[in-house]
């Protein structure tokens, strides 16, 4: 079996394990390949805009269930946020560390909501993932938690930049007829504007998330909380196809022996009882 081959096959196998299969032919409505001048440090299938919004909103949904089962969970109680024998809605509710991540929980549910839209799903019940698998201990108490709150929101920022320049490159393609760009059923063709604009909001929800990772760490005192000069793609050069996809960081956590499972529906139905609201809208399309 080619490389090539073995990626796609790889693919499917995720597919099959989100629940996907019945989507798997609208990872393939793109009609035209990248150039072969394109320097996206990766030879896996490249990814098209419906493949992209499919793996974000998995992302998102997990990132809603990590950060709510943070707010409910064990770790609550360090003296970093709420306190002994606090939570959310009790003892040091003014703490502003637990503020950050009650508002994290509000952006990460807005993103999806966003993204479940461009696909076209109707509720948040029809979303591919419903169950996550996270390392056991992440809630229980500060150190594992931080760690996944780095590790995932590195891994989202990496995942958004590289969606950037693939929607840019996507509009480039467009505007000089060297690609075309579909959804699944054909239906609609993106435009150079269109996808010039995903890559425009790819880059607003890049900079939320690299607001979450710098908060989780002054949640951490690490110093500085801010300790990068530029953002890292995390290792990530597609955002769906290939072994240093944003879909291969996905993975473990829909796979059951990775830790215990947690119900995205579980998170989302209580989630108004421990969020923040946050202000702001996509920018002017």
């Amino acid at each position: 079996m080619t490389n090539t081959n073995q990626k796609l096959v790889g693919r499917r196998n995720f597919f099959r394990t989100a629940g996907l299969v019945g989507m798997g032919g609208a990872v393939l409505s793109t009609v035209g390949t990248r150039s072969a001048n394109a320097d996206f440090s990766s030879t896996a299938p490249f990814d098209d805009p419906i493949g992209i919004f499919t793996a974000a909103l998995i992302a998102e949904d997990l990132a809603t269930t990590f950060y709510y089962n943070g707010l409910v969970g064990g770790v609550i109680q360090d003296s970093k946020l709420a306190g002994s024998g606090g939570s959310v809605t009790s003892g040091q509710t003014l703490n502003t560390n637990v503020n950050y991540l009650q508002a994290a929980l509000s952006q990460e549910i807005a993103h999806a909501n966003l993204l479940r839209s461009l696909l076209g799903i109707g509720s948040a019940g029809q979303d591919p993932v419903q169950t996550f698998y996270i390392p056991a201990g992440s809630f229980d108490t500060l150190t594992p938690f931080l760690a996944l709150l780095d590790a995932l929101e590195s891994a989202f920022i990496g995942a958004y930049l590289a969606a950037t320049r693939q929607f840019a490159y996507m509009a480039g393609q467009t505007q000089s007829k060297g690609g075309l760009y579909a959804n699944p059923d054909r239906t609609h063709t993106y435009s150079a504007t269109e996808l010039d604009y995903y890559a425009q909001v790819s880059a607003s929800i890049l900079g939320v998330e690299c607001e979450h990772r710098a908060l989780g760490r002054v949640i951490g005192a690490f110093r500085p909380a801010n300790n990068l000069t530029y953002e890292s793609t995390d290792g990530i050069t597609n955002v769906f196809n290939g072994p240093t996809s944003a879909v291969a960081a996905l993975t473990p956590f829909l796979t059951p022996s990775t830790g215990p499972a947690y119900s995205f529906q579980t998170a989302l139905a209580n989630q108004a009882s421990v969020s923040l609201p946050s202000t702001g809208g996509l920018p002017p399309f």
